[in-house]
């Protein structure tokens, strides 16, 4: 599941899921807005991890800067690939699907987007904002929107992120809410990975059949081809139907939506 759109919109069913389901927990209280915050952040962390890859859809989202920064982490993913294998690791470069695609990564981005949101409501969440609002767009209208196209990209985000600005001005956004949707993000990606061909290393650098980057994977029957009829006729469809479906139910609890206040639309 490596397609943009798919990526995409399994962060925001992750995130709708989680705020869904976690009736009792802090991430299932979420003001409306602080909810559309983390939304926008999980959809775009979703396409985060494949910064690795010099043609993913998010290097190609803010032309030379991402693509720059898309260098420079597939050469670090690639030191630390090549140093922390073991004889049974597969002998490649470790650029894509490296450590950008484990769980140490996505800690590490939950935790720095918890620092960084504490640090200034003002001007560090309108920056991330800007940013995965870009991921997110990019991801999500990959396949309509023209490949070199940074300007269109850069325009959309940045509408998005003053709309969620100024929504969210009465109602700062909780940064651990922030942190937590970014990580949820990432997670959703790597099992989206992880169901393809090649599988995805989520759980480096514990080592697995003396594999240090074990690519974690169910049986090769399950597995789909990236980009194939499977992910584009079943998988990609039905997580945006869930993923709509399980935003609502997570707004519904808000009190935004009140035409659907009649519905059960999570009867557990």
């Amino acid at each position: 599941m490596s397609t943009g759109p798919t990526h995409a919109m399994s962060g925001l069913l992750a995130w709708a899921a989680v705020t869904a389901l976690a009736e009792n927990h802090p991430v299932g209280q979420l003001s409306p807005q602080s909810w559309a915050v983390g939304a926008v952040l999980a959809t775009g962390a979703a396409l985060l991890p494949d910064l690795d890859h010099p043609s993913s859809t998010i290097s190609r989202t803010f032309g030379p800067v991402s693509a720059g920064a898309s260098a420079l982490i597939n050469t670090i993913s690639s030191f630390v690939y090549r140093t922390t294998r073991t004889r049974k690791d597969s002998n490649r470069d470790g650029g894509h699907r490296g450590l950008t695609h484990t769980l140490a990564f996505a800690l590490v981005a939950a935790v720095g987007t918890t620092a960084v949101v504490q640090q200034s409501q003002k001007w560090a969440l309108p920056v991330l904002m800007f940013v995965f609002a870009g991921l997110a767009v990019r991801g999500i209208m990959n396949d309509w929107c023209p490949r070199k196209d940074a300007l269109l990209i850069t325009a959309v985000s940045g509408g998005i992120t003053v709309l969620c600005v100024v929504w969210t001005d009465q109602s700062p956004a909780s940064a651990a809410a922030c942190g937590v949707a970014v990580g949820v993000g990432c997670v959703a990606h790597y099992l989206g990975d992880a169901i393809t061909e090649q599988g995805c290393p989520i759980l480096w650098p514990i080592p697995l059949a003396g594999k240090t980057w074990f690519p974690v994977a169910p049986p090769k029957i399950m597995r789909m081809k990236t980009g194939g009829t499977v992910e584009m006729a079943i998988v990609g469809p039905l997580v945006t139907i869930l993923s709509v479906w399980l935003s609502a139910a997570a707004l519904q609890r808000t009190g935004v939506l009140p035409f659907l206040d009649g519905f059960d639309l999570l009867p557990i």
